[in-house]
């Protein structure tokens, strides 16, 4: 657009206005104006506005006066004490008062400042154009308002401004001491119980502060800011003893609204210490307003803001989980491939029973759940016998991926340290799968032997065999179906993050011992053993079940929508290649083709649960990756030198 077509607008602008006597209408124009210019013309519209009051000087007092005697009648006070901060009702009803927002509105009061933001600044993309603003576009219009602002409307101004500013500060920590109370801040911590808190003291600080600031006294506040480092020391050991002592949504959103709550203090402190108010300081704090407008409603917000230290929580009990299938010596890698051979002997028996099902069930849907029980229990009778599935393994290593970016700064050693932690993933998937693979191929072949020396048939029919067949082949959606299994390892892993979580959050090792059911059935020595292992395993558990169920039910979720939903797992297409290989007497030929065909879908398996437990892990503990293309280079410098250890315990020597 042309500075021609700007000023068009302009001489709208000053229409507009000349008719209006109601000031927050004349910033409802004022906005449009800014926002129809987007975020590349707003400076220059500024621009042209102040120059336009200076060429008005009646114009300019008419607006400068309308504003300042309007802010003096606003009550400024619930704005600077909730804008932008989680409310105390907790994540629930603040979820419920979103949702309802969205359906039914409420009235918007163009006189509490609240409402006037949100009014002012509804649309998302404000923030683009408010924030491409210069400050010095911003101070140039303030002061020629204040020009030709009367003085005694501006000490009006200033007195209530500082009033309310006052008031807030003080609510503010009031809130914080009073947060100490709570019962699960006293959980995580149980010393506020026999220390001073720094709340209650922040409290007494800001009180002494106040009051001298109120009778125009100097004031050292020294000690104040050290209340304050203390009360931020203090919500990062709330955060650091949620991870270990468990975490939820309410927590989450507790801890999050009492940082936005300390935060809201240090801002309007800063703000009203000067004597006379700084406009850089009160433009950062209308940006921080802006903001909060934009998202008041945004239910999406809300999540990301309290489920925060839940997400850090899940990924660390994940990551936990992900050291055990990290093999760094060769006693480590053996033991792998011994645990993953015992997987591989179970799957066999769990793809035998599978096939079993099929025959002796016709009914679709409870053939599904027979199949998702079938797996799930399989599964954890995997996981309690201390044996491996080797596809379980990529979602657990990608947050301990995640979380070793986290601990480290940037830079080439730490490059070459994530560089080694993928030579030493990708060694464990590898025997693992091996392990898995050749066993459930073995057995499966000796099972279907057997019954063919003992029965003289085949233990699968040429139907059997042709759909075996046909679920391995690449061309017919093969890959398709093993992405949607990665997806549920992917899964798997977060839900043995959250319930891991939940047994912390719960204390279930406490808890188990004195429940009357188990008091009933069980001795107290037995019940002692059982909330132990209960309480160590709950997660592992419920993640193997739920993705035993998620495999089991994905074909029938598929047939009831119509799609193409159906799962490949590596392990159970290879003992489903034992069975084929033995009953349908391949040659080598078909054998080897068929041994790549499942070698394909466990890649496809692991890249994907790995990819995506990765992007989350990462996203939950604020880390990022800084460049992909160096740890790539450390990688090959590695293999150049040590080519062996990138697939056997070989060459470990860092």
């Amino acid at each position: 657009m042309t500075i021609p077509f700007i000023q068009q607008r302009l001489d709208q602008l000053l229409a507009d206005i000349e008719q209006q006597t109601d000031p927050f209408v004349l910033l409802q124009l004022f906005c449009q104006y800014l926002r129809d210019g987007g975020q590349f013309q707003v400076n220059e519209r500024i621009k042209l506005f102040t120059e336009l009051l200076q060429q008005h000087p009646t114009l300019a007092k008419r607006i400068a006066t309308l504003l300042c005697r309007w802010l003096c009648q606003i009550r400024l006070y619930p704005l600077l004490v909730s804008s932008g901060i989680l409310s105390r009702d907790g994540f629930g009803k603040e979820m419920k008062q979103r949702l309802y927002e969205k359906l039914n509105p409420a009235f918007k009061d163009s006189k509490d400042l609240r409402d006037v933001f949100f009014m002012l600044f509804h649309d998302r993309k404000d923030m683009a154009w408010l924030k491409a603003i210069s400050a010095k576009t911003w101070i140039s219009l303030f002061a020629t308002l204040e020009q030709y602002t009367e003085q005694q409307d501006q000490n009006w101004l200033y007195q209530h401004l500082y009033h309310e500013g006052y008031s807030a500060i003080e609510m503010l920590a009031i809130w914080l001491a009073a947060e100490d109370l709570e019962p699960e801040l006293m959980r995580l911590d149980p010393t506020l119980l026999d220390a001073h808190s720094p709340f209650v003291a922040l409290q007494k600080e800001v009180a002494l502060w106040l009051t001298a600031q109120q009778q125009g006294e100097d004031y050292d506040d020294s000690h104040l800011q050290v209340m304050i480092l203390q009360c931020r020391e203090q919500i990062d050991r709330f955060h650091k003893r949620g991870a270990v002592a468990g975490s939820s949504l309410a927590v989450a959103h507790l801890l999050e609204r009492l940082n936005q709550t300390l935060e809201r203090l240090v801002m309007l402190k800063r703000l009203f210490s000067e004597r006379k108010l700084s406009l850089l300081s009160v433009l950062q704090a209308t940006e921080i307003f802006a903001s909060a407008a934009t998202d008041q409603h945004n239910i999406g917000v809300l999540w990301k803001q309290s489920a925060g230290m839940l997400s850090r929580t899940i990924a660390q009990n994940t990551s936990d989980h992900g050291e055990h299938y990290v093999t760094r010596t060769k006693k480590e890698y053996f033991a792998m491939f011994y645990s993953a051979a015992g997987g591989g002997i179970l799957i066999a028996l769990m793809a035998l029973f599978k096939i079993h099902l099929g025959d002796i069930i016709d009914d679709k849907t409870w053939k599904s759940l027979a199949y998702g029980l079938n797996y799930g229990l399989g599964f954890m009778l995997i996981f309690m016998l201390h044996f491996t599935v080797a596809t379980k393994q990529p979602a657990m290593t990608a947050a301990r991926f995640a979380e070793a970016v986290e601990r480290n700064p940037q830079g080439r050693a730490v490059n070459m340290k994530l560089a080694q932690l993928l030579i030493d993933v990708l060694r464990s998937q590898t025997i693992a799968v091996l392990g898995n693979v050749a066993f459930a191929m073995g057995l499966s072949g000796l099972i279907a032997y057997i019954y063919a020396e003992k029965t003289g048939l085949p233990l699968l029919d040429s139907a059997a065999i042709d759909y075996q067949l046909h679920s391995i082949d690449p061309t017919q959606g093969t890959l398709w179906f093993a992405a949607i299994a990665g997806v549920w390892l992917f899964c798997s892993g977060i839900i043995s993050g959250y319930f891991d979580n939940r047994s912390n959050y719960l204390n279930l090792r406490m808890r188990l011992p004195h429940h009357p059911l188990l008091k009933y059935i069980m001795p107290e020595k037995c019940r002692i053993k059982f909330a132990h292992y209960l309480h160590d395993n709950y997660g592992s558990l419920m993640g193997n079940f739920c993705f035993g169920m998620l495999l089991g039910l994905t074909g029938l979720v598929g047939y009831w929508l119509g799609l193409p939903l159906d799962i490949r797992h590596v392990a159970f297409s290879s003992a489903n290649v034992g069975y084929v290989a033995v009953s349908g007497h391949f040659d080598w030929q078909m054998l080897i083709q068929s041994i790549c065909f499942v070698l394909l879908i466990g890649v496809v398996n692991l890249v994907v649960s790995f990819t995506l437990a990765l992007r989350v892990a990462l996203r939950a503990l604020n880390a990022e990756i800084d460049s992909w293309c160096e740890i790539c280079r450390c990688l090959c410098e590695i293999i150049r030198k040590r080519p062996l250890s990138l697939f056997l315990p070989v060459q470990l020597d860092r």
